[in-house]
């Protein structure tokens, strides 16, 4: 197996913003919120000093090297999100029957989509909030994993089962992410 001497990433924490790791939990804090994320591996090492985050491992294999990446990458979207949170928009597309969208608690509940007489329910996660504008949805969180599992829990719920894709392409589908 190739191993690699040494592996070292860092990311610069803007001013305004703090970071923290400490028993294998990251915490960034910001103007928008506080994000956490547990990030453990015994042979990655992170630590935050001097507004940097830096992530290190030695004589790593290729597998903890791409391990490095991936805790800088959750670093970087949880810098951003504490800065300006991310939004997803949504629409609901229909041929025949109108959908009608409500919310439930920490639920999307969708109805009378194909003509259906039982609803298909969405879960939100995390802090995502959900705003129904006519047949539009916008999703917001500070979280990019929370904002994005929520959009694909609300696009697998209105999935098109048992029938053909040509025909009935009906659902709720990402129209946009960002701003």
């Amino acid at each position: 197996m190739a191993r690699l001497a040494k592996v070292v990433e860092e990311k610069e924490v803007p001013k305004g913003l703090t970071a923290e790791y400490r028993d294998s939990v990251l915490t960034v804090k910001g103007p928008q919120g506080t994000l956490t994320k547990k990030l453990f591996h015994p042979r990655v090492k992170m630590t935050v000093a001097k507004g940097k985050i830096t992530v290190e491992t030695r004589m790593a294999s290729l597998r903890e090297k791409a391990l490095v990446g991936t805790w800088v990458a959750h670093a970087r979207n949880m810098i951003k999100g504490v800065q300006q949170p991310y939004v997803y928009r949504m629409k609901a597309v229909y041929a025949h029957f109108p959908v009608k969208m409500t919310l439930k608690g920490n639920e999307l509940v969708i109805e009378n989509f194909l003509g259906e007489r039982h609803p298909r329910k969405a879960l939100i996660l995390g802090g995502t909030k959900v705003t129904i504008k006519g047949q539009e949805l916008e999703l917001v969180s500070t979280s990019l994993e929370d904002v994005g599992q929520t959009a694909a829990n609300i696009e697998n719920a209105t999935r098109i089962r048992d029938r053909d894709p040509r025909v009935f392409q009906d659902g709720i589908f990402i129209t946009s992410k960002g701003d």
